[in-house]
């Protein structure tokens, strides 16, 4: 979508770009987490936290005479408290770059910023860790599940890995809980539509719908699947980061909620001073550069990391 109102460095000082530009890279951003694809959005207060209804079950309904005493429902609602954390990132543009091609920056901007955001919320809420393996923004996280299944554990002629998910799947149900769908590493992908039968014979039809940049990527044992490479934890392009040797999540994502306290904002400066990984300060003004900082918030909460089950590769630890 062409943008009429592209960056300018002209007055750049502590300006807001304009709604209609943050809008699409918002949206991407929801889009491309693995998370946020399958769990409940809810609102999200930024003055204080939001009581969150997770369900524990539902509602039990039942027949009665005519003014008959009306049966209590064995069903209930637990309640969760969710508080907005600002996930933010600080990029540093040469002038020169900015001036020339201002255009071209912003499409840079607009491919990489929902990206970021989705790895960052997606690592949190999977792992419970920051991008740079500290303890998350969030108490909850799905990994912390008991629950677990490890790949291969299952001979091909009794279903191979898709014999390995199901298997997770069933512990799940078993448990009393639906299993409404699944997160996986990127690299299950090709491990999933490389998987025969006893006969050669593929076991999943691909129903992904290509060039839509979504997670969200068509079935997987009968429910949605969301693809992610923060379920793995190894991050391409990403020092620091480890495999832990998840390779997926699935399970009851009623049990799991996400709110966004507001939409992405972007403000740009080319007066401002910055400290890098090293400790060193920057001055935008006197090394020529323009400032962008990206900020939003998110909440998260999970009702009960029983209803999930996460599958780890052989040797996975996570």
């Amino acid at each position: 979508m062409a943008h009429t109102n592209p960056i300018k460095t002209s007055d750049l000082n502590s300006i807001f770009l304009p709604p209609e530009m943050i809008a699409p890279i918002f949206q991407k951003s929801v889009e491309q987490s693995a998370v946020m694809s399958l769990a409940n959005r809810v609102p999200l207060s930024m003055t204080a936290t939001t009581a969150v209804p997770v369900p524990l079950d539902v509602p039990t309904a039942d027949w009665v005479e005519q003014a008959g005493r009306k049966p209590l429902s064995t069903g209930g609602v637990d309640i969760k408290t969710m508080s907005g954390k600002k996930l933010a990132v600080l990029i540093p543009v040469a002038m020169e770059v900015a001036r020339s091609n201002a255009a071209g920056l912003w499409t840079q901007l607009s491919r990489d910023l929902p990206t970021a955001f989705a790895r960052a919320f997606d690592r949190a809420t999977i792992h419970g860790k920051t991008m740079k393996g500290a303890t998350g923004p969030f108490p909850d996280y799905l990994a912390h599940t008991s629950r677990s299944v490890t790949l291969g554990g299952t001979t091909q002629a009794n279903g191979g890995i898709w014999g390995d998910l199901v298997k997770g799947q069933k512990a799940v149900i078993d448990a009393d809980w639906d299993y409404t769908g699944t997160v996986l590493d990127h690299r299950m992908k090709p491990t999933l539509l490389g998987a025969t039968d006893t006969t050669g014979r593929p076991i999943l039809v691909d129903t992904t719908q290509p060039g839509t940049g979504a997670a969200l990527a068509g079935t997987l044992v009968g429910e949605p699947v969301a693809y992610s490479r923060s379920v793995s934890g190894k991050l391409r392009r990403q020092s620091g980061t480890l495999d832990t040797g998840l390779r997926g999540i699935g399970g009851d994502w009623s049990q799991a909620a996400y709110g966004v306290g507001m939409e992405i904002t972007i403000k740009i400066s080319d007066q401002a001073t910055y400290i890098d990984e090293d400790g060193g300060v920057h001055s935008a003004f006197q090394e020529n550069l323009v400032l962008l900082l990206a900020e939003a918030y998110y909440g998260f909460v999970l009702g009960d990391d029983g209803a999930f089950v996460k599958y780890l590769a052989a040797g996975g630890s996570s």
